[in-house]
């Protein structure tokens, strides 16, 4: 047994993180430096994820999807995005423009959307606006009867695979005085007339992943387009973000390892005062915490997973999860780069690329505050209730 808990994985869940290891470390981590370096989103890694059935994780079978269980998506998310960061993320925000299908979506939409993603198509969860991040009941996009559909108008930002997907998850409101009941899902096509991507972010970390806005300039949708029940759509939104945060949790296991891995691997190669470095207990014991709290983030991690795959509630396992996992990855970057030393703040040491792509997890689908007010909201009830 090793310094860090390892989780038991069923045979088939085992096989899919085995592939996902190999082919991480095989094709994605010699190109996660360039794709840093030149903000390249990576097509081939597409194609790798199509090549190996990695692209249909969350398509079910009947859909021409692989189907794997929420225990195997975060085994592949963890050992992609210790490979590369930005190429985890990009195969986490294919999962999370997919759930809201699988929540609410008709035969007939999980048919025409979900089968096309395995073929490396994507979709894009489209909810965050500016004012309206935290806050998600006070977007103002909106949605107008128009005839046997509406027309959509407003804005979304922080969009992931944003300009590279096929489709958009719109969330809009239908009855503006209605509040976070007024708020309604729609599919909307990426080259519909007026639906236009304007702005790419240029970003602190995983830079190999394209964010964008997405401007809705009057788009027309059908009745068939909605996802979901009419008003019910923050609900759809709150439900793929519970779930979403497992997969970000995943994200934070690959990248706090494999900071971890590095540190302990300079901290025993590095010498100071003619003795290695991890001899000396300022760094020794710091490597000793992050490998304790690194194995906590996983049993917090797979317990989500376990959670959602035995049909139980993810809220709260998953707001633990994506809490302490990202905050573990922010102390394991620090130590990495501080293990490293001058090489470690600058380019190209690997070292410092993961303490850039690190930040975000604090930052999407659910800051760290907001985590922190649902487990606090829950503490309430519980005493509430005696």
């Amino acid at each position: 047994m090793g310094v860090l808990w390892e989780p038991t994985l069923d045979a088939e869940a085992a096989h899919w993180r085995d592939l996902a290891r190999k082919v991480a470390t095989e094709r994605f981590a010699p190109l996660a430096e360039e794709l840093d370096r030149e903000q390249r989103y990576p097509h081939e890694h597409v194609a790798t994820f199509v090549e190996t059935g990695l692209s249909g994780m969350l398509v079910p079978s009947e859909f021409g999807g692989t189907g794997l269980t929420m225990t195997a998506i975060c085994a592949v998310v963890e050992e992609v995005s210790a490979a590369c960061a930005s190429t985890g993320a990009i195969l986490a925000a294919h999962a999370l423009g997919a759930v809201p299908l699988l929540l609410a979506g008709t035969d007939e939409q999980k048919r025409d959307i979900l089968g096309p993603l395995r073929a490396g198509a994507a979709i894009s969860f489209a909810l965050t606006e500016e004012g309206a991040g935290s806050d998600a009941a006070a977007l103002r996009a909106r949605a107008e009867p128009d005839g046997e559909g509406y027309r959509l108008y407003g804005e979304k930002i922080y969009i992931g695979n944003g300009g590279i997907s096929t489709r958009y998850v719109v969330f809009a409101k239908t009855d503006p005085a209605a509040g976070a009941r007024g708020i309604t899902a729609f599919i909307v096509p990426a080259g519909a007339e007026g639906a236009v991507v304007d702005r790419v972010e240029d970003k602190m970390g995983i830079r190999g992943t394209r964010t964008s806005n997405l401007r809705l300039d009057g788009v027309r949708v059908a009745k068939s387009d909605v996802l979901g029940q009419v008003g019910r759509g923050l609900k759809l939104a709150l439900r793929t973000l519970d779930l979403g945060r497992v997969t970000v949790a995943a994200q934070g296991l690959g990248i706090a390892s494999a900071a971890y891995r590095l540190a302990a691997a300079e901290a025993v190669r590095r010498e100071t005062f003619g003795r290695p470095l991890i001899e000396n207990q300022g760094i020794g014991f710091r490597l000793a915490d992050v490998a304790v709290e690194l194995s906590a983030a996983r049993m917090l991690t797979y317990q989500a997973a376990g959670a959602y795959d035995a049909g139980q509630p993810v809220s709260m396992p998953g707001a633990r999860a994506k809490l302490y996992t990202s905050e573990v990855a922010h102390r394991a970057v620090d130590l990495a780069v501080q293990v490293f030393g001058g090489a470690g703040f600058c380019k190209p040491c690997p070292a410092e690329r993961l303490y850039r792509d690190q930040r975000v997890l604090e930052i999407y689908e659910g800051s760290s505050e907001i985590q922190r007010l649902v487990l606090s909201r829950a503490i309430a009830t519980e005493v509430a209730q005696g």
